[in-house]
């Protein structure tokens, strides 16, 4: 299923794309269930029975009620998840991104860890289209495209082989971050971990979470591992990777952080990102900058960036 969610005259429906054209989902839910229902994770924790009931209505029909289907062209779109309690992300996770950043070079082999770090999901998500605002204490802002987990039931103590099974699927996530936070402040005495809390804070600005364009369900990507990932700006290629690339899979990465903390449904883990950021370009976003990001079998993200004062 490719499921998204649209700005609709009454509010946020949730939609399952079939081609150019989009199922409202709420629409339906409140016709035959007398249910609100606007969240990818809560449609899919009802009985996949249920769902084809819903989607077929009347049961056995050859396709779904035209009444309830809009045209995907004339949508607006929303990000597909926003009941989001975690939004997890890890830092160095695409060894040449490690090496571009400036730091040594991890061996394949090495005994190394993941490296989880937290983004706000309540001010941090955004949707596709919607403008990634640069404000008077950014200095550097940057993109990083990433393949985004998202997390389907309560979870923890995950081994990696049973970590996919508590997959909902996936979609795009563009971390924008914030390289040199604090670095315009004068006569600032730095401290210690000074330098590390100004990278973490940098990720944490309004919108730096774009988000989408949906979210597509597990069977739908048989290997999150083997997809080729793309990000431009103004149509310039400037990332251009693979999951397979990663350091840390998707199991390894859910065992991991289920040994830590509890998982919960709509929680987003963000893979990391490949080579080709803006700081190892000389590059930063600019009011008027295009972003697209593609990732093989996910859809394509685009936002563009705006000054806050417009």
């Amino acid at each position: 299923m490719r499921l998204l969610r649209f700005f609709a005259d009454d509010g946020v429906h949730l939609g399952l794309r079939q081609e150019q054209e989009v199922f409202d989902i709420t629409l339906a839910a409140r016709s035959q269930w007398k249910e609100e229902i606007t969240s990818p994770v809560r449609f899919l924790a009802v009985e996949p029975a249920a769902r084809r009931t819903l989607l077929e209505d009347p049961p056995g029909a050859s396709g779904p009620p035209v009444q309830f289907l809009r045209p995907m062209a004339s949508l607006h779109l929303d990000a597909p998840l926003r009941d989001c309690p975690k939004l997890l992300a890890l830092a160095g996770n695409f060894r040449r991104h490690v090496v571009e950043s400036g730091f040594q070079d991890i061996e394949p082999g090495a005994q190394v860890t993941p490296q989880v770090f937290w983004k706000p999901p309540s001010t941090g998500i955004s949707a596709p289209g919607v403008p990634i605002s640069i404000r008077s204490n950014n200095v550097f802002v940057d993109w990083e495209l990433e393949l985004a987990v998202v997390i389907a039931r309560r979870a923890r103590d995950v081994s990696p082989g049973q970590a996919m099974d508590i997959v909902l699927g996936y979609t795009i996530l563009n971390d924008i971050s914030e390289r040199q936070f604090n670095s315009r402040m004068s006569n600032r005495q730095v401290r210690e971990n000074d330098p590390f809390f100004d990278w973490l804070m940098g990720k944490w600005f309004d919108g730096f979470a774009p988000l989408g364009p949906e979210l597509v369900t597990r069977d739908e990507i048989p290997d999150p591992h083997n997809l080729s990932m793309r990000l431009w700006v103004n149509d310039r290629l400037m990332q251009e990777g693979h999951t397979s690339q990663m350091i840390f899979g998707v199991p390894e990465t859910i065992g991991y952080i289920s040994s830590v903390l509890t998982l919960e449904p709509g929680d987003i883990i963000s893979m990391g990102t490949p080579e080709g950021v803006g700081m190892a370009r000389g590059v930063k976003l600019e009011p008027g900058d295009r972003l697209r990001g593609e990732i093989q079998g996910i859809g394509v993200l685009e936002n563009f960036v705006q000054s806050a004062a417009a």
